[in-house]
């Protein structure tokens, strides 16, 4: 099988690329290089460097060799900024991913594995979140996330497209030879990885004001390595299912401060930190439930303690100080 792996050279969708050619899929990644590595696509891969939001650059990828399925996860994707330019996310996060829907419409490529998230919960109204919980985003990147899973439900409503939608939660860790490496990085464990290699100053504690046990957001942490195994799953039972969406978690809840005592004691090193102001458009709590996806798709979390997390962070980290080459 074919697969067409949309930010296949940035962080997620590295690793679900590497973990598909080890299933034995053939992959091509699209990727226009603005936020993804070159040296991040793994070897083996058919890199082609374009937007997705290209109608001409997809169609020459589809024309050439069928695709069978895509996975799509280019995306903006940083959720204070989300709030202060919304426009941006509704750019790339729905009218690109349209054009990427009518390509496939063109060339006959019916199966979607689609990256949301867990800011389509917004705020919870209770913990630990399902699926059916209501849907009502509180920054443009959610928002822009559930337009594009309602893209999905019409398309496989109308063109009998089969889609299946994983809502991550917070995506952390690393293999071997792919982690996190972005322009300019906003996850709490890398940044605080950075603070204590002394890449930066002091790590930026935003808000200690939240109704949680000590005043820090909560949440839900799952290797990067668990969410590509949740992307081969959902491949293997798309034509059974149609079209469904699933939480991807580790079904646990750390605060801030929580995270940084954790990663202290892994890497056995003190993180510098600074209290900083809330951001916009940050839920308190966010904690999964996915007992659906182990219910249907028979996903279990393998790597998502957070002691394992850290470790395998900070183990990429110092195998590849300075990120990748390009």
């Amino acid at each position: 099988m074919h697969l067409l792996v949309t930010g296949g050279a940035a962080y997620v969708g590295s690793v679900v690329a590497e973990f598909a050619l080890k299933s034995g899929y053939r992959v091509t990644v699209v990727d226009n290089l603005q936020g993804g590595k070159r040296a991040a696509v793994p070897s083996g891969c058919h890199l082609v460097v374009a937007d997705f939001g290209d109608p001409q650059a997809l169609d020459a990828v589809m024309a050439v060799d069928r695709v069978d399925a895509v996975i799509h996860l280019a995306a903006e994707a940083a959720i204070a900024t989300s709030v202060t330019d919304p426009a941006k996310y509704f750019v790339n996060n729905v009218s690109k991913g349209l054009t990427l829907l009518e390509a496939m419409r063109r060339h006959r490529v019916e199966r979607m594995v689609f990256s949301s998230t867990a800011a389509t919960y917004g705020e919870p109204r209770s913990v630990p979140i399902a699926e059916d919980h209501p849907l009502q985003p509180i920054n443009a990147y959610g928002e822009s996330k559930l337009m594009f899973e309602r893209c999905l439900t019409w398309f496989h409503r109308a063109y009998g497209f089969r889609a299946i939608c994983l809502r991550y939660f917070n995506a952390a860790g690393a293999t071997a030879v792919h982690g996190e490496d972005r322009p300019e990085e906003t996850h709490l464990i890398p940044l605080a990885l950075a603070a204590a290699a002394g890449k930066s100053d002091a790590l930026n504690v935003y808000g200690t004001d939240y109704p949680t046990p000590d005043g820090t957001c909560v949440r839900d942490y799952v290797h990067v390595a668990d969410i590509a195994r949740a992307h081969l799953a959902a491949l293997a039972r798309i034509d059974d299912i149609g079209f469904e969406c699933f939480n991807v978690g580790s079904e646990s809840g750390y605060s801030v401060l929580e995270v940084i005592r954790a990663t202290e004691a892994v890497i056995k090193r003190r993180i510098p930190r600074v209290i900083s102001k809330r951001r916009p458009g940050d839920p308190a709590v966010l904690v999964a439930t996915a007992s659906k996806l182990s219910q249907v798709l028979g996903w279990q979390p393998q790597q998502s303690s957070l002691e394992t997390i850290v470790a395998t962070a900070w183990e990429w980290r110092n195998r590849f100080p300075d990120g990748y080459a390009c």
